[in-house]
């Protein structure tokens, strides 16, 4: 009996994913020649131009978060899913250009958990780079569970064979050529997921009628009970259906605190796997433009992700029904329609072949780009800041540039089965919320606090990291839904809600004990923090002095200033 398929795909849809498959492995055997020791494989040399990097940070991003989780989201609460975009990524991602990135590329470290090291210690930095190696093997198994149910949607194999496949190719291309072969990788994903998501806007708008046909149809829906009410879901403040907080005010304090500040200054600030990209560029000016130059480009992803995603709940009649909370057999998991699947279904009902065949490849563009991201990121971090400070030290480059290449093939297994735990969640952005609450939100408060006040000691770097995210573990256990079946619901607060209120603590309690613990704990000297804290460290070694001489397009602050002023012109008219 031949396998039931989600998407009735032809010859043509399968050619386009053909070619692109040989592309992508082609940039992998392309780069391998340029791997000659560990710098090459993990950094790229450090020889990368500012507009490469920016788009491969933008693109690292687009991966399961991006289109599957904002889809997901535009599906079920609507217009005030841009708030991860807006309020929750722009700034952040400025003020990491701007303030932390002449730190992180000044210091000359390898990954964040090596800046940790050189302020904080040894305690601090196992602490970080255990968790982040952690963080980044769930993570990456979102991306795969995602990218083998495109597989499972496309062929109908069993799910567990297509997780394998996916893995498999992303591997690849990965143990050949490194972090040159997953960047490069991600600037042509870049293009290749803005071409193929675009139709999906534009088509699904005019089918339903435009903007204001859009509108009828949630208003009708929302008044009919299916899902928020709609001006709840067409209104991005007070943002009620997304915080899951019934007080306007709290949901305001929840969006802006929690989100806006602790999770994506934490996200966006200290997550290696973005930092990495910037971290590859030629020199420290394009270090500090790679996170504005992605900001562009990032500020106009919620309209072909989350549009689509609010277009799919009143098209879709299968997404509709679970808006509806009904119960449809199917998806691309096999145990039902969630609204994971608002894309993939938005796909099979509105785009004729050949443009579904470029749409099918956008999205699996998307999910390798941002798998890819996590185990180059896991990689360095393993072979630089675990094995080789802990386990085997002072080898030649030759033996870390081979651990690095075996932690990716075992990162890659890892993730095979992290990805079942991603199938436990309707909308995965609840479960990237609540891992992004346990690991970066007390590290960014950890490593904020630490670069603005020289008093903070190695003591309190490691206790503020381990207090912090065990705080926000207890949050969402006992949060109701926050963490699956395992949350026990004693907080009558769930989904991103819980998400935002775990990082919200683990970030108050980390700061709390970091400056109790330094006033009773021995500081490093001043002469030791140079380059690693801003008081001590001087204008010249955190700025180019060439930036000067460039025109105003190719300068960090006024790029900057320009995407300040957009975004807040986006919040305003929306």
């Amino acid at each position: 009996m031949p396998m039931a398929t989600l998407i009735d795909a032809s010859f043509v849809d399968y050619l386009i994913l053909v070619i692109y498959f040989a592309f992508v492995l082609g940039i992998g055997f392309l780069a391998k020649s340029q791997v000659s020791e560990s710098m090459d494989f993990f950094l790229s040399g450090r020889s990368l131009p500012a507009w490469v990097t920016g788009l491969a940070f933008i693109s690292a991003n687009l991966g399961a978060v991006e289109i599957m989780g904002m889809s997901a989201n535009g599906a079920d609460f609507g217009l005030p899913a841009v708030h991860y975009f807006w309020v929750g990524a722009i700034p952040a991602m400025l003020f990491l250009g701007v303030v932390m990135m002449p730190f992180y590329y000044g210091s000359k470290v390898r990954s964040v958990p090596e800046f940790m090291l050189r302020r904080f210690g040894q305690g601090a930095h196992l602490v970080n780079a255990i968790s982040f190696a952690v963080a980044q093997l769930l993570i990456a198994g979102v991306n795969l569970y995602l990218l083998g149910s495109i597989v499972h949607a496309l062929l109908g194999w069993p799910l567990p064979v297509a997780l394998i496949v996916a893995a498999l190719i992303v591997l690849s291309y990965i143990t050949l050529g490194g972090l040159s072969a997953a960047i490069y990788n991600e600037v042509l994903q870049f293009f290749i997921i803005v071409a193929a998501l675009a139709p999906l806007t534009i088509l699904g708008l005019h089918r339903v009628g435009g903007w204001n046909g859009l509108t009828d149809k949630i208003t009708a829906a929302g008044d009919a009970g299916h899902g928020p009410p709609a001006d709840q879901q067409l209104n991005s403040w007070p943002g009620q259906a997304l915080s899951g907080f019934d007080s306007s005010f709290w949901s305001v304090v929840g969006i802006v605190f929690g989100l806006g500040f602790v999770l994506s200054f934490g996200y966006w600030t200290t997550n290696f796997v973005e930092v990495q990209r910037a971290m590859a560029s030629d020199s420290i000016s394009s270090a500090r433009k790679t996170p504005i130059i992605g900001a562009f480009p990032k500020m106009f992803v919620p309209f072909i992700t989350i549009i689509p995603g609010m277009i799919a709940a009143v098209l879709v009649t299968d997404i509709a029904k679970v808006k509806a909370g009904e119960t449809v057999p199917g998806g691309s998991s096999g145990d039902g329609v969630t609204y994971n699947d608002s894309l993939i279904l938005l796909m099979r009902d509105l785009l004729p072949n050949g443009l579904l065949g470029l749409a099918i490849t956008g999205l699996l563009a998307a999910f390798m780009a941002g798998m890819a991201a996590n185990i180059s990121a896991f990689n360095t971090v393993f072979s630089y800041d675990l094995w080789a400070d802990y386990v085997v030290k002072d080898r030649d480059d030759d033996y870390y540039l081979r651990i690095g290449r075996i932690a990716t093939v075992a990162a890659t297994a890892i993730a095979i089965f992290t990805a079942t735990l991603a199938a436990n969640f309707s909308n995965v952005m609840d479960y990237l919320q609540v891992l992004f609450g346990f690991f970066n939100a007390p590290l960014f408060a950890t490593f904020i606090l630490g670069m603005f006040w020289k008093r903070m000691t190695p003591t309190a770097g490691w206790v503020g990291l381990v207090s912090g995210t065990l705080s926000a573990v207890a949050v969402a256990f006992l949060s109701e839904d926050a963490f699956g079946s395992w949350s026990t619901g004693v907080i009558p607060l769930g989904g991103q809600g819980a998400a935002f209120l775990a990082a919200s603590v683990a970030f108050v309690v980390d700061i709390a004990l970091s400056v109790g613990v330094s006033m009773v704990t021995e500081p490093k000297p001043a002469s030791e923090l140079r380059g690693l804290v801003y008081s001590e460290t001087p204008v010249e070694d955190r700025t180019d002095p060439n930036e000067a001489t460039y025109p105003w397009y190719r300068r960090t602050v006024p790029l900057a200033s320009i995407a300040l002023v957009m975004v807040i012109v986006l919040n305003t008219i929306f």
